[in-house]
This record gives structure tokens, sequence and C-alpha cells, in this order.
């Protein structure tokens, strides 16, 4: 057997240290769009100029940076991506990732002991530094992951969207900016919500789309809304839980009203995508209860509340998330 695949993953960190700390340390905004030379970066980084070089080859072996006689310059991926006002930006997903890089390195805790190794009320409220990177990284997943979820729905005709668990609020945002007549309040909690206000206007959709700070647990649902999304909730949810925000979901569904359930999910053996997988171990290290679930399962939930026109789809390549949706009897 070739032990090539296992030397890879075993450094597999070594690659996401150089583009984590590239981004932390503001490197990509650093070069803009410009080229510098080695002691320029430094002074802008106020950095070591042997050890920076190390870095900055590094950069170039891993198509991050590009490297000529005129110096070093963004590679076109980290153009597009991780320069801060881009269309793509991604930097602030980054920053999430980063702070979960110490958690991830006690993964084996985690399986001793059963809980999770990072207090989700953190990222959650209490720490606003850590609150505002992951709502902001939030925000930036969405904004790509909504160019294939929002193309995919036709909410033409409904007016009235109650969106649970919307961290950000990207998604209502952006559904409202494509369907002009739709409204739409996003349930978050109030540390989240607060972030979530200034996206919200920053995206221009301010006069409708509203907040409820709350706990989608402890908070009433309104009536009277035509569509309900949960999306990015039920990976950190066991299944009493998903099956309850779902009875939920139905009493605040008008007759007709659509219920869209858009996340990471497994197939039945749990054990694909590789992604999936992986993925439930984040949530696990994260979340008292964060797993990830099949979407099989979902879809036998939502007919067990009787919805009807279940179905499951999956995002376009290369995206990882599927969408589970049905209509209230």
């Amino acid at each position: 057997p070739d032990p090539s695949r296992l030397m890879q993953m075993s450094t597999a960190y070594w690659e996401s240290q150089v583009v984590l700390t590239a981004n932390r340390m503001g490197l990509f905004a650093l070069l803009g769009e410009s080229k510098m030379q080695l002691d320029d970066i430094c002074a802008g980084m106020g950095t070591d100029q042997r050890n920076t070089l190390l870095f900055l080859n590094a950069c170039v072996s891993l198509d991050l940076l590009d490297h000529d006689k005129a110096g070093y310059s963004n590679s076109h991926t980290s153009q597009a991506y991780l320069v801060p006002g881009g269309a793509g930006y991604l930097g602030n997903a980054l920053r999430y990732a980063d702070n979960l890089y110490d958690t991830w390195g006690k993964l084996q805790q985690s399986l001793l002991d059963g809980e999770p190794q990072m207090a989700a009320e953190t990222y959650l409220g209490d720490d606003d530094e850590q609150t505002r990177h992951f709502v902001y990284g939030m925000h930036d997943r969405a904004l790509g992951i909504g160019r294939a979820l929002v193309p995919s729905l036709d909410l033409t005709g409904r007016r009235q969207m109650l969106d649970v668990g919307g961290g950000p609020g990207t998604y209502s945002a952006l559904l409202a900016q494509r369907f002009p007549d739709l409204h739409s309040k996003v349930l978050e909690l109030p540390g989240v919500a607060a972030i979530a206000e200034e996206i919200i206007t920053e995206m221009g959709v301010a006069d409708r789309v509203g907040l409820i700070p709350g706990d989608y647990f402890k908070t009433e649902f309104p009536s009277g809304n035509d569509v309900v999304l949960m999306s990015g909730m039920f990976h950190r949810e066991t299944e009493e839980n998903c099956k309850m925000l779902i009875d939920k979901s139905a009493a605040a569904l008008d007759q007709g009203g659509l219920l869209i359930i858009s996340d990471v999910f497994a197939d039945a053996s749990g054990m694909s995508p590789s992604f999936a997988a992986l993925f439930g171990l984040n949530m696990m290290l994260t979340a008292p209860d964060g797993c990830v679930h099949a979407d099989s399962d979902v879809v036998q939930w939502l007919k067990d509340a009787d919805f009807y026109d279940v179905v499951a789809r999956p995002f376009p390549p290369p995206m990882p998330h599927r969408i589970v949706s049905g209509s209230k009897k």
C-alpha cells in the first residue's frame, strides 16, 4: 500500500497554519494588488526577515502568493478571496477556523470525556471578538453558499418568512434582494442579532428584514408565515430537538407554507461524504449536542410531521450542503 496519503494527513496542519497565519497577520491585505519586496513586507508586518523569507517561500509553494523579480504578490485565488473588501472575501471565515485550531487539538479529550472542548457561549455572545469573527465568518460563508441556495428556491408570491437561527441574516437579505415582495424576521440570540443588524443594514434590506432577539427553544415563533427557513441549525441539535423545531415551524406556517431546512447532511451511513463526517467532529468539539444528521432521516421527520411534497436535493458541486423541504398540509 502507498503510505503517501497517511503522510499528507499527518502534516496537513502545516498548510493550515500557513494560510491561517498569513490571514491573521494581514499579509494578503498588505499586498493588495501590489508587488512588494521582502524588506517592505517585513516592515509592514513587523516580522523577522530570515523567518519571513521562509514563510513567504511556503506561501508561494502553496499558490497563496506569486513571486518574480519585482517582488511578491497575491495569487489569483488569494486576491479573489482573502483581500478585505472583495466580493468573495473569506478572511473572516478563515478567522473562525483559526479560532478552532486549538480546539481540534483536544479531539482526544472530547472522545474521553464526551464533552465539547469549546464552549458555544464563547462565540455566541460572551466573547465579543470571537462572536464577531464567528458571525462575520458565517456571513462570508453564507454569501458563497447563497449563490447556490438562493437561485434554487422559488419564493415567488410568498410574502412573509421566518428565518430561525438565521445567524447574520445573510440568507434573508439575499432572498429579500431577489424577491422584492418578501419580508423576513430573523430569530437569533441577542449577541449574534446585534451584529446581524449591522450586516442587514449594509445589504440594504433593513426595511424588509427585521430581527427577533431570542432563543429558538424558548421564544415563541410568530404565526402567519408562508416560509420558514432553518439553515445551519440541525448540526447543533439532537434528533429530538430537530423534531421539536419542525413541529414549532409547522405551527408557525400557514396552510401550504414551505419549510426549508439547509445544512451539511450525511448519507444514511453517516460516513459519506467525507466533509460531512469531519464536520460532525467539528460540531462535537464546539456544541454540547453537535453532530451531523442524514438527510434521509430529516425527510422522514418532515413526513412524520404531516408535511407533503417532501424532497431532499444536494447543492451544485462542490458545495457540501443539502436542502430538505416540504409543504404544510
